[in-house]
């Protein structure tokens, strides 16, 4: 947490995850996204600067460009309009905080795939099958689905989450609620594959996540950045290989060169590393935004 919260949350009911940090203001909550970077379910020691500027400022993006698709959570992220007594920490909320409405949160993640790769690879390399559905055709690392699938996954509090199949998924709740999960998540990452597909980048997967307000469903969280998403350089896009990428996998991919077994404590990041990072969600903000960030 920053210094300049531990004020705030000696008085605001707040929980703190890997990444982002969350104060209850009653009715609604605060979402501030810090710079703190985890991967295979562990946080780094290291920050990546201005990530959590970038994460927020793409999930606002989405929100306002998505929610003729989805109906969201968002409600402002101009400090200006936030209760009054978080006016004195602007300075820090400035650009990487939201204010949302407050759901009651479906524990799943909802995972929309449009290309083979990742987890999603290793299991078909294994079994055939993609989210436990049998592939009829051969394919190739990277390459296109001939449409998306819709892979969900437990969401653990602790731990890793659990991939399951649809059809598990709907054992767990009414099959109209799993139903529209999948189509709105398969429809917004149909909307972004779209989008940037003429910016150069492809959306090879993403994940999603819904909360209830009454009996309406929305969607919350974040919203297609580079640490629920795999953004893939479309100049570099070739079927067999894995292409450049704009989001956490260039971390990923370091760590399984070296050999931390992947469980706490995670391991000091080279300068490098941090630096070569923070570019690139540097660019896929400007690419997806079209604005420098500020």
């Amino acid at each position: 947490m920053h210094e300049k919260l531990k004020e705030l949350a000696l008085i605001q009911k707040s929980s703190h995850g890997k990444v982002r940090d969350i104060y209850d203001l009653g009715e609604n909550l605060l979402i501030v996204t810090s710079d703190r970077v985890s991967a295979f379910d562990v946080v780094f020691p290291n920050l990546i600067p201005d990530k959590g500027k970038v994460l927020n400022g793409i999930s606002v993006h989405f929100f306002k460009s998505t929610a003729d698709i989805a109906p969201n959570h968002f409600i402002t992220d101009q400090v200006e309009e936030y209760p009054a007594e978080l006016h004195p920490f602007k300075d820090y909320l400035e650009g990487r905080s939201m204010l949302v409405k407050k759901t009651r949160v479906i524990p799943f993640e909802c995972i929309v795939r449009g290309y083979i790769t990742g987890s999603a690879w290793n299991e078909y390399k294994r079994t055939g099958a993609v989210g436990s559905m049998m592939i009829a055709e051969d394919m190739e690392e990277s390459q296109a689905f001939a449409k998306p699938l819709f892979t969900p996954s437990t969401k653990a509090t602790d731990g890793h989450d659990v991939n399951i199949s649809f059809r598990e998924m709907m054992a767990h709740m009414d099959e109209w609620i799993a139903r529209y999960l999948r189509d709105k998540s398969i429809a917004l990452y149909s909307y972004a594959h779209e989008l940037l597909k003429k910016k150069g980048i492809i959306v090879a997967d993403t994940k999603f996540e819904f909360g209830t307000i009454g009996d309406q469903i929305i969607l919350i969280d974040e919203c297609l950045t580079p640490d629920s998403s795999r953004f893939w350089e479309m100049d570099s896009y070739q079927v067999g290989h894995t292409p450049k990428s704009f989001d956490k996998q260039y971390i990923r991919d370091y760590i399984n060169q070296t050999d931390w077994d992947k469980q706490p404590p995670a391991p000091e990041l080279p300068q490098e590393v941090i630096d070569k990072t923070r570019e690139k969600y540097l660019k896929i903000y400007k690419i997806i935004t079209g604005n420098e960030l500020t």
